[in-house]
């Protein structure tokens, strides 16, 4: 009979949260996961605290799980929400057994054992700890470091991340290595501003230096970069890319706005003319992905700064676009701002970009359809029995999209499989493709 404690975890946010859960999850091995928070004795809630909703989702969320949770269980808090709101949650949460922060994930297991909170001052970063890595063995993320220099007016994460703190290339190396040896094939490399990598080490090439050093680790089969910066992205790191053998031409890109006045007042730093450049290189680049975002309704965007906007999102074809809605966040530039953008406004341009996004998403999927890719398998598709998931090789798990294989001229594929197919059509958002071969 086992008797292990059981554990119900709910990661919220980005996928650096979820690299934080998993070594929460690492250091708690004891325990016996649980998809039902009806019979955990332990749960825990990583949360986000970045925007609106994400706050909503995550308050919600530590609602739902107290709602069910059996007696004597610990309800434990943790992450962004409670880092930039700790006095507030402490004292309007009852509900919560223990509330922890951004820099305590790999004390969580004695934080538990002692029934105590705690949020330590100093920032936490990765090291050797050994992460569970959920979903998909085959992939992983590595998180680069915490914290941000930057200063935008929207962004409230440098006041409760603190500034940018990176790991050393050594570190990073030794987890890659480890992680290939437990059957990793495919990384994606993440942090607030990748691009920023050892500038608080006084290197203004530190992800260059570290795709040299990750490029002399054997066996490493593919690996893309996540959240580069666009001051802080210089021809050189882009044309370091495109050389590499090993990481793909994936190019993820904020840039949040491209009117020199709105970035002005978004203090981005880059103006529209430096963007554009470095878009034109990252599109010049041969089989290049390139992914962004916008933000709608800063303060003070005018009409005509939208419609600006709106145009070059027509004109530019990325591949990929999120588009958010402007969230106003204590203790930012912009919430100081009289000249706040009414909701029905923003409502009213969130529409007209989604339209401009779905059309030009869907003409990049339909181009694919005849051609040869690479492909990363991921499993038997829960929507499509018939059908096995896989997305291409180049595209980032879970936000690029999905390709459906329906047929195949070999046998037994297995999760992590890398191989080449023929796209066959486009239904939806969803390419289908017959695998050819292994590579």
């Amino acid at each position: 009979m086992d008797i292990r404690k059981k554990l119900h975890l709910v990661s919220l946010g980005c996928n650096k949260n979820l690299v934080d859960s998993e070594v929460m999850l690492g250091r708690l091995r004891d325990y016996e996961m649980t998809d039902r928070a009806e019979i955990a004795d332990v749960l825990i809630v990583n949360t986000c605290g970045f925007i609106g909703a994400a706050k909503e989702e995550s308050l919600q969320t530590i609602f739902s799980l107290h709602s069910v949770r059996k007696k004597d269980s610990l309800l434990v808090v943790s992450g962004c929400l409670t880092q930039r709101y700790k006095e507030e949650l402490i004292k309007e949460l009852p509900e919560v057994d223990i509330f922890t922060g951004v820099g305590d994930y790999d004390h969580i297991d004695m934080l538990i054992e002692n029934r105590k909170s705690q949020f330590s001052n100093s920032t936490y970063l990765i090291d050797a700890e050994d992460r569970v890595i959920t979903g998909i063995i085959a992939h992983a993320y590595i998180k680069l470091s915490e914290g941000c220099n930057q200063q935008c007016s929207f962004c409230a994460i440098p006041n409760f991340k603190g500034k940018l703190k990176s790991r050393e290339i050594k570190s990073v190396v030794n987890e890659v290595k480890k992680l290939i040896d437990k059957g990793v094939k495919d990384f994606s490399f993440i942090s607030q501003d990748s691009s920023s990598y050892l500038r608080d080490k006084n290197s203004d090439d530190g992800l260059c230096l570290l795709i040299d050093e990750i490029e002399k680790i054997n066996m490493i089969k593919s690996a893309r970069i996540l959240y580069l910066y666009p001051t802080t992205t210089s021809n050189a790191l882009i044309e370091k890319i495109v050389n590499s053998q090993v990481f793909h031409n994936y190019f993820d890109i904020p840039i949040q706005h491209i009117s020199d006045s709105m970035l002005k007042k978004m203090r981005r730093g880059a103006g529209e003319k430096r963007i554009k450049e470095q878009l034109d290189l990252m599109r010049k680049a041969p089989n290049s992905f390139v992914r962004t975002s916008f933000i709608v309704g800063h303060p003070d965007e005018s009409e005509e700064e939208f419609l600006y906007m709106l145009s070059f999102l027509q004109e530019f074809k990325f591949d990929r676009v999120n588009v958010f809605a402007y969230s106003d966040e204590e203790g930012t530039v912009a919430y100081e701002s009289q000249n706040k953008i009414s909701t029905k406004i923003i409502n009213q341009r969130l529409k007209k970009l989604e339209k401009v996004i779905e059309k030009n998403t869907n003409e990049m999927l339909k181009e694919s359809v005849g051609k040869t890719v690479k492909l990363f398998i991921e499993g038997e598709n829960s929507e499509h029995e018939l059908f096995l998931g896989a997305r291409k090789l180049i595209w980032a798990p879970e936000i690029d999209g999905e390709v459906l294989i329906n047929e195949s001229e070999i046998e037994n594929l297995q999760i992590g499989d890398i191989v080449e197919a023929k796209i066959t059509e486009c239904v939806g958002d969803k390419l289908i493709a017959t695998v050819t071969r292994k590579i």
